[in-house]
């Protein structure tokens, strides 16, 4: 992995330590799917906690408050490993699955959306049917959204807070 990739770097020049669960593929799919969800206006939170227990590997909030899960696969193997899939969509109002170039674009089912990426940028290839989010779920998964990102500035203005278990 690139060191560019082991840590995000913020204006303010603060780090935020990167998630060392996923492969080197996957963090560069990651980068580019967040990326390209800035450059649309959105704003996004990688490894997202979902109610259900889930963990979505980016979630992407638009300026009009609809909700985006992006499923990152790295691998062939990845990709039929995992069949959870489904459970992500009734947090969202649209799902897609983002891969590497070097995957087949064929791996993934058509009722969701496809973005390839790399670590400097991601395309739309497909995108899915909305199927909007009911007002008490859509409010429940943005207060998540909130929570989260507060907690992600806190621990950067406060790095000891983690330690201590005060976050």
């Amino acid at each position: 992995m690139s060191a560019a990739l082991a840590h995000a770097i913020l204006p303010n020049g603060a780090v935020l330590p990167v998630d060392r669960r996923q492969s080197a593929t996957a963090l560069q799919v990651q980068r580019g799917v967040r990326r390209l969800y800035s450059e649309l206006g959105h704003v996004t939170i990688p490894e997202f906690s979902l109610a259900n227990g889930r963990r979505a590997d980016v979630i992407a909030l638009c300026p009009a408050g609809r909700l985006t899960i992006i499923e990152i696969k790295s691998s062939v193997a990845d990709f039929r490993a995992d069949r959870k899939w489904p459970e992500y969509r009734e947090y969202c109002d649209r799902f897609y699955f983002a891969i590497p170039e070097t995957l087949s674009t064929t791996l993934t089912p058509d009722e969701a959306g496809l973005i390839v990426a790399d670590a400097f940028g991601a395309a739309i290839l497909r995108d899915p049917e909305e199927h909007p989010l009911s007002g008490a779920r859509r409010k429940a998964v943005t207060l998540r959204f909130a929570h989260n990102a507060a907690r992600m500035l806190h621990a950067l203005a406060d790095p000891g807070a983690i330690r201590e278990g005060v976050l």
